[in-house]
């Protein structure tokens, strides 16, 4: 038998070869190729299906929807229904149909992030909130839809196909970190600090004045001077994680250290040692692309290495520009894919993927890889205590390895300080890193 797939199809577009490829070859490890060529499909005696809104024969068939004929955005009528326990969508009647909905479709629908590019209530900082999502309205967002669906469709092929042999993605775990603010009351500058201390006395907040003078007079650690520990967790656990650094001018949601102040710049360099460092770029840099390309320079230059790993700060992504702005800077990588409000797979998948650019209908080089889980999801969002947060990070990871996905965390350095509304949470923490590598 022919080890490679054929596919009939009465158009073959960049929406199609795209999905295609994300399913048949990066998610089940297929060679595929299509043809519009009836009698060339008819008379080829390997592996095959049509897909289209008639069947040619006989043989394996899926009815399609028309997103993936289509070119332009236009609301979809999704017509969500059950489908083995689970949530479906783009359903499709015809009594010779393998699947009674359009899996590619509905994969493209999700992965695509088609539903951003439509007119949506944005929240306080300009963002797609959770709830406003398909998935999160079916219940399915905690569920990799895209991958479950795969695993049908393997074992439908696998029916028809006994001889077809599948390679499935391995499960992975990225631990990464987001440096928003690298110390709490260390190397402010004077002015900072003296704003600081009269903050808190107009307040009456006594014990943070307390807390910050025996940092400053080096009684006490800093809280946020976590590094120690994460290190050692790294080679505890034989972990290679990601620091994203916020390394912005001082604005009303960047307040992270100057990026001029040597300490900072030598803490950096000590965990580049250590891990992958990517741009954390800055809430303002999401409307001006001069300020993106000014702070992807500027941490490049720190680390004397390019710079080509990213996730936006506050995780505002707002599709397509601020992609379109991150490969202009020859960002290869972005892990800004997951909400903030809730935990789960945004684009229905486990697995990166290749950003689709819907505007321009092309497939792009960007690699976007879903964010599972922030710390400040299960928190402040949430308002979760720790007991509930573990089941929910377990359930998480076991949907992953299911998969074959990677499990992506988000931790912060302020959260292993285990001081404050974050007391305990440390045991959460490696109650995930366990998880995970188990």
């Amino acid at each position: 038998m022919n080890a490679e797939l054929l596919i009939y199809v009465t158009k073959t577009t960049n929406r199609l070869r795209y999905i295609f490829d994300l399913i048949l070859t990066e998610l089940l490890g297929l060679s595929f190729r299509f043809t519009n060529d009836q009698e060339q499909y008819k008379s080829y005696e390997g592996p095959k299906f049509s897909y289209g809104t008639q069947a040619l024969d006989d043989g394996l068939f899926f009815k399609s929807a028309q997103l993936l004929f289509e070119r332009e955005i236009d609301n979809q009528d999704l017509q969500p229904f059950v489908y083995k326990g689970l949530m479906a969508f783009f359903p499709v009647f015809h009594k010779q149909s393998a699947l009674p909905f359009d899996l590619f479709a509905a994969s493209f629908f999700l992965v695509s992030r088609y539903e951003e590019y439509l007119p949506f209530v944005q929240d306080s900082h300009g963002r797609f909130e959770a709830e406003s999502s398909c998935l999160s309205e079916m219940g399915m967002l905690q569920k990799p839809l895209i991958n479950i669906w795969s695993h049908d469709l393997m074992e439908l092929l696998q029916t028809y196909f006994p001889r077809l042999k599948f390679r499935l993605p391995v499960y992975q775990f990225t631990p990464t970190y987001d440096i928003d603010i690298a110390w709490s009351y260390l190397h402010k500058g004077l002015y900072r600090t003296i704003g600081a201390y009269l903050r808190d006395l107009l307040a009456g907040d006594y014990t943070e004045i307390v807390a910050r003078t025996k940092v400053l007079r080096k009684k006490t650690n800093d809280p946020y001077d976590t590094y120690s520990l994460q290190l050692d967790l790294q080679s505890r656990y034989k972990l290679y994680p990601i620091y994203f650094i916020l390394f912005a001018s001082y604005a009303h949601y960047d307040k992270n250290i100057s990026r001029r102040n040597p300490a900072f710049r030598r803490l950096i360099r000590h965990l580049a040692d250590y891990a992958t460092i990517g741009i954390h770029p800055s809430y303002a840099s999401t409307d001006d692309k001069t300020i993106l390309k000014q702070e992807v320079e500027a941490l490049s230059e720190v680390i004397h290495s390019e710079i080509t790993h990213s996730r936006q700060h506050f995780l505002r992504v707002k599709l397509p520009t601020v992609y379109h702005w991150l490969m202009d800077m020859d960002i290869t990588d972005d892990y800004s894919m997951g909400f903030a409000t809730q935990p789960g797979f945004r684009a229905g998948i486990a697995n990166s993927f290749l950003f689709y650019d819907l505007d321009h209908d092309l497939p792009t080089k960007l690699r976007v890889h879903p964010l599972i889980v922030m710390d400040g999801s299960l928190r402040d969002y949430l308002h979760i205590e720790k007991e509930a947060a573990k089941e929910l990070i377990t359930t998480l990871i076991n949907e992953v390895k299911k998969a074959g996905g990677n499990f992506i965390s988000l931790w912060h350095n302020e959260t292993l300080s285990n001081t404050k509304r974050w007391t305990g949470w440390n045991e959460v923490y490696t109650h995930l890193i366990e998880q995970a590598i188990s």
